[in-house]
C-alpha cells in the first residue's frame, strides 16, 4: 500500500498560486490517473486539475477557497486500489461555524424527481460559472435561464460538473425545467408587545439581496474576474506614472489593400483577415527599432526582453476583458499572425484559453476602434511598460503631399494612443515609438502578396 501526495501544479510561467474553487472528488472516491479531481482558479483562467496517480483519494489537504502556492501538497492518493476505504473523511481543519449564505436571492428547491435532483424554485442570477460549466452548457444546449435554476453544490453555491451532469440527466428524462411554484407562507400572528425582542446577530446573519435606500438603484456584486481586473488596474496606476502620446496615421493604403485581398484570403485560408494582425506587425517592427519599449522594471533595474510577445485585449461577452498573448510575434508573417489572432480571440470568447495563453506578454495593444472610439488612454499591463490603443478608422478631409504640390483629398485616418511608464520611458522615446508604428502603417506595401 503506497501513498503519494498530489501537489498544486504549475499552470503557466508567471502563475505562482491557485485558488481552490471546487473539489470534484470526495475522500474515499476511486480516481483514475488524469481524471479531474478539483477546479482551480488562477489570476489568468480557471482550470481542472487532473490526478497524478490512480487510486483512492485518501485525504484532502486544502479547503475550497484556499489560496495554495504552486508545488504545495493539496491531497493524498492511496495508490493501492484494493485498500479499504475509510468511511470517515479526513479532517482538513478544525470545524468552524458555517459561513453565512451569500448567494442571493434565497431560493427554495422544487420537488425532486425520481433521481433525487431538484431545480431551484427561484432563479439565482449573477452567479459565477467556471469555463468548464459554461462549455458543458454550450455543448448540452443549456440556456442561461436554465443555468440559473440549477442548485450549486460547490463553494458559495457554485454549479459544479456533477451538478451539470445531474441536470442533463434530469432534463433528458423529460422533466420540466420550469421552477415549481412557491407556496405562499401561512400567516403568522403578530407577537404580543412583551414578546417582541431583537434576535442575536448569529441568528440574523443570512444575507439578503442588496437594495438601495431609495429603491431607484440596483446593487450587484462584482464577479471574480471583474474584481481581479479592478485590482490590477489600481495596482498599475499606483506602480507606474502613466503618460500618453498621440499620433494620427493615414490608413488609406491598408484599408484599400485589405478590401482587395479579404475575399481571396477567406477562400484560401478559411480565415477572416482583420486590421489587428497588421497592427501587430507594425508594432513588432517598431519594437525592434526601439527595444527599450520591450522592457520591465525590477526595483531599480531594467530588464530588456529579447522575446517580443504581444498581448491583445479581447472583450468577452460578459463585458470583462482578457489579454491573450502571441508569443514570439516577430517570427510570424501576416498569414501566421492572422491565424494566431483569430484563434486566441475565438478561444477567449469561448472560455477555452489556457494559462500559458495569457502569460509572458512584453507589450500590449488594444483596438478601441472596434467599439467606435477614436482614441483612448489605456492602462499598462504590469509588468510591461507600454500599451498602444488603436482608434476607429474614419474618412477625413486631409492635405496630401505630392510631387506636383499639396492637394486636398479624402483619406482613411486613425489615431494611435501610446501609454507608457514614465519611470523608464521618457516622452521622447514614447513619442518616437508610436510615430514609428504610424510610419510603418503609412508605408505599408500594397503590392505584397498573401
Amino acid at each position: 500500500m503506497a501513498e503519494v501526495k498530489m501537489v498544486m501544479p504549475k499552470m503557466g510561467e508567471s502563475i505562482m498560486e491557485g485558488t481552490v474553487l471546487n473539489w470534484l472528488k470526495k475522500v474515499g472516491d476511486k480516481i483514475e490517473q488524469d481524471e479531474a479531481v478539483l477546479e482551480v482558479a488562477t489570476d489568468k483562467v480557471d482550470t481542472e486539475v487532473p490526478a497524478t496517480h490512480a487510486g483512492i483519494l485518501k485525504e484532502v489537504l486544502v479547503k475550497e477557497g484556499d489560496v495554495v502556492p504552486v508545488g504545495a501538497p493539496i491531497a493524498v492518493i492511496e495508490t493501492d486500489a484494493n485498500a479499504a476505504v475509510s468511511a470517515a473523511p479526513a479532517v482538513v481543519a478544525p470545524a468552524a461555524a458555517p459561513a453565512p449564505v451569500v448567494v442571493a436571492p434565497v431560493a427554495v428547491a422544487a420537488e425532486p424527481n425520481t433521481n433525487g435532483f431538484a431545480l431551484m424554485a427561484q432563479a439565482v442570477p449573477g452567479r459565477f460559472y467556471s469555463p468548464l460549466v459554461m462549455n458543458m452548457a454550450k455543448e448540452e444546449g443549456v440556456s442561461m435561464a436554465e443555468l440559473e435554476l440549477i442548485p450549486g453544490t460547490g463553494a458559495e453555491g457554485r454549479v459544479t460538473k456533477k451538478d451539470m451532469l445531474a441536470f442533463v440527466a434530469y432534463k433528458a428524462s423529460g422533466a420540466s425545467v420550469a421552477p415549481a411554484p412557491v407556496a405562499a407562507p401561512a400567516p403568522v400572528a403578530a407577537p404580543a408587545a412583551a414578546e417582541v425582542m431583537v434576535k442575536p446577530a448569529a441568528e440574523t446573519s443570512i444575507a439578503k439581496p442588496a437594495v438601495s435606500v431609495s429603491g431607484a438603484h440596483e446593487i450587484i456584486e462584482m464577479d471574480r474576474m471583474r474584481k481581479m481586473i479592478a485590482q490590477r488596474m489600481v495596482d498599475s496606476k499606483r506602480i507606474a506614472p502613466h503618460v500618453t502620446s498621440f499620433v494620427e496615421a493615414d490608413m488609406t493604403k491598408i484599408v484599400n489593400w485589405r478590401n482587395k485581398v479579404k475575399k481571396e484570403f477567406q477562400a484560401r485560408e478559411n480565415e477572416s483577415i482583420t486590421f489587428t494582425p497588421i497592427f501587430i506587425e507594425a508594432v513588432v517592427k517598431a519594437i525592434k527599432d526601439y527595444p527599450m519599449i520591450n522592457v520591465s522594471v525590477d526595483g531599480d533595474k531594467i530588464i530588456i526582453k529579447k522575446n517580443i510577445n504581444i498581448g491583445m485585449a479581447v472583450a468577452l461577452p460578459s463585458g470583462n476583458l482578457i489579454v491573450p498573448v502571441i508569443k514570439n510575434a516577430d517570427q510570424y508573417n501576416i498569414v501566421g499572425l492572422t491565424k494566431k489572432v483569430n484563434d486566441l480571440a475565438r478561444r477567449a470568447r469561448e472560455n477555452k484559453l489556457t494559462p500559458d495563453d495569457l502569460g509572458d506578454g512584453t507589450f500590449t495593444i488594444s483596438n478601441v476602434g472596434s467599439f467606435g472610439n477614436v482614441m483612448g488612454t489605456p492602462i499598462i499591463m504590469q509588468p510591461q511598460v507600454g500599451i498602444l490603443a488603436l482608434g476607429a478608422i474614419q474618412k477625413k478631409v486631409a492635405v496630401i503631399e505630392t510631387e506636383q504640390g499639396d492637394m486636398i483629398g479624402i483619406r482613411q485616418m486613425m489615431f494611435l494612443s501610446h501609454s507608457y511608464d514614465h519611470r523608464v520611458v521618457d516622452g521622447a522615446l514614447g513619442g518616437m515609438f508610436v510615430r514609428r508604428v504610424a510610419d510603418y502603417l503609412e508605408g505599408f506595401d500594397v503590392t505584397r502578396k498573401i
